[in-house]
Parts: C-alpha cells; structure tokens; sequence
C-alpha cells in the first residue's frame, strides 16, 4: 500500500493556500491504522491553520481534522478494532498520558498533545494514518458526509453546551457548522435556541428558524428576553462584551473557538452578577464516546455540502465567507 500513490492537499512553507500533491501513500506506525478517507470536514480552524493565524503548525501540513474513512491497514501493536471498519478521527491525535492534565482527566490540556490537521498530517486526502487510541466509532446512521462535521463542530459544540450550565435559554452567536447542529440537539433536550448571525444575514436566520430556533436576529441586536447562557462560535472578540450583555445575572458566556480577534475594554458592569466567560479548548476522548452516544440516541440532520478533495480552496472561501447553510465536506474519491 505505502508503494502506491495519492492525493493530498497540502500547505507549504513559505506558500499561501493548498496545493495539490501526489504523495506516497503512508504505512501506519505500531500504534496507528492507515485509513481510505471517505470525507473530511471543513472547519473554520482549518481557516485559522491555513492563514496561519495557529502558531506551531507542521510544515509541509495536510489539513483536515473532521475524519471519516475505513481501517486498511493495521500497525503492529494496534488492538480493538479491524480492518474494514469506519471510525472517525477528531481534533485531538495524540497526548501523552503523564502530563499533570492527563493525570487528572483533562487530557484536552495535556502538554504534549498533538492535533489532526495541524501538528499531525490530516485528512485533506485520499488515505490517512491516525493512531487508533484516539479514533472514534461512528453511529451508522449516518453518511459518511454526514458524519464528519460530528468530528469536530459537533464535538466541540457539545462540550461548549455542557460548559453552558443547564439554562434553558440559549444563544448561539455564529450560526455555522457547529451552531446548526447544536440547535437540532438542544431543541431535542428541550431548550429555547436564540440564534446570532452577521448583520444582514437574512438567509442564515432563516436556516436557523428552520432549525427550531425561537428567535434569530443580527449579531449586534439584542435578544428578545435575556439568556441563560451564550455559546460564541464567530472569532470575534467584540461578540463577548454583546453576549455578556445579553446573558442574566448568573449567566456564562462560553467561547468555543480556538482563535479569535482581540476582546475590546468594556465596562466591568457587564461582567458584574456573577457573570462569567470561559473558553473551550479541544477535547478529549470520554468527550467523544459520549457525543456518539448521544448523536446515536437523538439522531440529527447535518446539513452538508461536498466538495471534490481538490476544490478544497473553493470550499475553504466559502467556509470563510459564511456562505454555507451547514458544513462543507471533501470527498477524496468522487
């Protein structure tokens, strides 16, 4: 398999934007598997990777963190799961298991960590290696174009819910990928969805009312009611003053992005009432089995739009210009 070919779309040192290679398809180490990737999400952090705004990145990179594909190849040491079988693989790659953060449960911290996509070659391509600790199964109830965006919009949207507190009024600010599938689970559990979008985004507001959202305005107006919570999916750190001035006393504004532009001064009356703000860094693996079970109980609809693996760039702007209603998704082999 390693003999063979494939494409990979990949970013460069010293170059902007992806290009297309032709690569070696990779032999799996012991502990990982070699998968055929059947989709791959799109995500705004494949954004914030390309352009370079996340230091660190390895260099030549195959983006890509929303995996889903099939087991062809097995490393030596690899136990629990077969070839044949499709899995998913998430944001988080890698940790070391010895870190204090480990230690304690909180291996989304760990200071050793690596990420798909980012400090590990990822899934913007025909085949993928992946260490098959960290992989996921997936409910079949879902496509597989369906069931990428669940790898990281929907995993990192659901550790953001739970970090909200169980309020039963709910702002989501930025209704893309993440938002539109945390609404369908929320609505689900029976909680109010307060939708937020760029001023003017008519046709995202009513994608979000179509969703079962109870209200759903410009990201610069105010809520008809106050909050309990807010979730900010849009990198836009002037959105915090405007949440927390939305959200009740007592109320907690969670940040669920993992860049986002600088928070303007505001005055401390916004914050005061017990309010408060968090941020939501990565996941960890107890995170994913536990989304997949509930995803698997409580099925939702992602929205999705595919893309052949070498209009990653086409499917990127529009990620990058909110175009989409949903997710964009690669398909590696048409």
């Amino acid at each position: 398999m390693a003999s063979q070919l494939m494409k990979a779309m990949r970013l460069h040192a010293g170059s902007s934007g992806l290009h297309c290679d032709s690569l070696p398809v990779p032999a799996p180490g012991a502990q990982q598997v070699l998968l055929e990737v059947y989709a791959c999400g799109v995500c705004r952090t494949d954004l914030h990777v390309v352009d370079r705004e996340l230091q660190g990145a390895l260099e030549p990179l195959t983006p890509g963190h929303e995996i889903v594909g099939r087991i062809v190849q097995l490393g030596a040491e690899v136990r629990g799961v077969s070839v044949g079988e499709r899995v998913g693989v998430p944001w988080l790659g890698y940790t070391c298991g010895q870190c204090a953060y480990c230690r304690r449960g909180a291996e989304n911290l760990c200071d050793f960590a690596r990420f798909t996509g980012y400090t590990l070659d990822g899934g913007y391509a025909q085949y993928a290696v992946a260490d098959a600790r960290y992989c996921l199964p997936l409910p079949e109830t879902y496509s597989d174009a369906q069931a990428a965006p669940l790898l990281c919009a929907g995993l990192i949207g659901y550790r953001a819910y739970r970090a909200a507190g169980d309020g039963n009024s709910l702002g989501l600010y930025g209704f893309g990928a993440a938002a539109h599938l945390l609404a369908q689970l929320a609505r689900a559990q029976g909680r109010r969805i307060f939708a937020f979008t760029r001023p003017g985004d008519e046709l995202g507001q009513t994608f979000a009312r179509s969703l079962g959202a109870a209200w759903a305005g410009s990201s610069d107006e105010a809520p008809p009611e106050p909050l309990d919570a807010a979730i900010l999916f849009a990198p836009v750190g002037a959105l915090i003053p405007r949440a927390l001035q939305a959200v009740r006393k007592g109320g907690r504004v969670v940040c669920a992005g993992i860049h986002m532009s600088d928070i303007p001064s505001f005055p401390y009356q916004l914050l005061w009432g017990e309010r408060s703000v968090c941020s939501i860094a990565n996941l960890t693996r107890a995170d994913g089995l536990e989304f997949m079970r509930v995803v698997a109980g409580t099925p939702l609809q992602p929205a999705v739009h595919t893309f052949a693996l070498e209009q990653a760039t086409e499917a990127l702007a529009q990620v990058r210009q909110g175009q989409l209603e949903g997710a964009a998704v690669l398909i590696p082999h048409p």
